[in-house]
């Protein structure tokens, strides 16, 4: 299941970086890609969108007592989604006062704030995603480390069990020596 959850959690981080990047490329294209640009952007948001509801369908289905961690996780994803469809509303804002500011022949100023903002946020965002990506690298590596405990403490027991058997075992041999050297002694 944990494998399924990462495989969207994957998909998830590429789209994301995807969409940044196209998001603070829009208003720097040309009119006739923007369009493009644009519309793939709603459809690429669209995808995320069903990703964390594929991610939360599976956090579902964990058992309860290691939810949590899951939980946590898809919080920052689906804030992060929130933040993109606020770049992205305001980068389409940029890039109709930027239509507007054409057909007017305004200078454009406050395009290039939006647009030095819009950079901003794409950069506090990807530091975000990677900040994630670190945290998450440390959970991969600390469930690695958990297993190869669990299994270091399964052989640890099997070893202790088998020498409770030999101790057994050699607890009955010399009863039986004692028995016998008991019986020789009498004789």
């Amino acid at each position: 299941m944990s494998s399924d959850f990462e495989g969207y959690e994957q998909d998830f981080a590429v789209l994301t970086a995807e969409i940044t990047g196209k998001i603070a490329r829009v208003p720097r294209l040309p009119p006739d890609e923007k369009k493009q640009m644009v519309a793939n952007v709603e459809k690429q948001l669209e995808e995320a969108k069903e990703l964390l509801e594929q991610m939360d369908l599976e956090v579902r289905e964990i058992p309860p007592q290691s939810r949590g961690m899951y939980n946590n996780r898809m919080r920052s994803y689906k804030q992060e989604m929130g933040k993109l469809e606020t770049d992205f509303k305001r980068s389409r804002i940029a890039y109709s006062d930027e239509v507007r500011n054409e057909l007017l022949g305004d200078d454009g100023n406050s395009s290039e704030n939006q647009r030095a903002h819009l950079l901003d946020n794409t950069e506090r965002l990807e530091r975000s995603s990677r900040r994630l990506e670190a945290g998450y690298q440390i959970a991969v590596e600390t469930e690695q480390i958990g297993q190869e405990m669990l299994e270091n403490l399964s052989h640890d027991r099997e070893k202790i069990q088998r020498a409770r058997e030999r101790l057994r075992e050699t607890d009955a041999n010399l009863g039986k020596s004692s028995r016998i050297l008991t019986g020789m002694l009498r004789r």
